[in-house]
């Protein structure tokens, strides 16, 4: 099944983004169970660049949308850019640790916490609002967006920017070729 399909049919930006979600959770449950400090290590970064990308691309195409078609989606977007605030900050401190100190794993659960809550919240209420409010014709649509913009992407927390489609769209592609020169320069698994 690739990412654009689910169950025959084209995939909408809800399931994308719920696959997204998995995958997540399922590199979370991976660096829960690891007792190998690099192989910890290595799959949180894998996590990190997964979870940046997935937060990107959402804060371009997806919050858009919502702030606009759905109801108090301003409101909803302002609490998910907040979520994603925390996220990114937790993100960047995991990178300043190593991964045998043991406030690595106390950040990391409560990264994961974050993530759940977060994944929740869009799965249980946001997505439905935005196939109740959205034609199924313009979420397709805005999944391929996302799996585009996911393509390029930064890999690495960046606290200080800004959580906007504006930023994203002018200057998140050539932060994200940056990310992915570094990553390759340094040897870091971001897939």
């Amino acid at each position: 099944m690739t990412p654009s399909q689910t169950n025959g049919s084209i995939a909408d930006v809800a399931d994308i983004l719920t696959t997204d979600h998995k995958e997540m959770m399922a590199l979370a449950e991976q660096i829960k169970r690891s007792s190998d400090i690099d192989q910890r290590r290595d799959t949180t970064e894998t996590l990190i660049a997964e979870v940046m990308r997935h937060a990107v691309a959402e804060e371009m195409y997806v919050y858009p949308v919502m702030e606009k078609c759905i109801p108090n989606g301003r409101e909803e977007v302002e609490h998910d850019k907040q979520e994603h605030d925390e996220i990114v900050t937790l993100m960047k401190q995991l990178e300043e640790l190593e991964a045998a100190d043991p406030q690595y794993m106390e950040r990391f659960e409560k990264l994961e916490g974050l993530l759940s809550h977060h994944a929740d919240d869009e799965e249980s209420d946001q997505f439905p609002k935005l196939r109740k409010y959205i034609p199924e014709e313009q979420l397709i649509e805005m999944g391929k967006q996302v799996e585009n913009a996911k393509k390029l992407a930064p890999t690495r927390p960046h606290p200080s920017a800004p959580h906007s489609e504006l930023f994203h769209k002018s200057v998140g592609a050539g932060i994200g070729m940056v990310d992915r020169l570094r990553d390759k320069l340094t040897g870091r698994v971001t897939k």
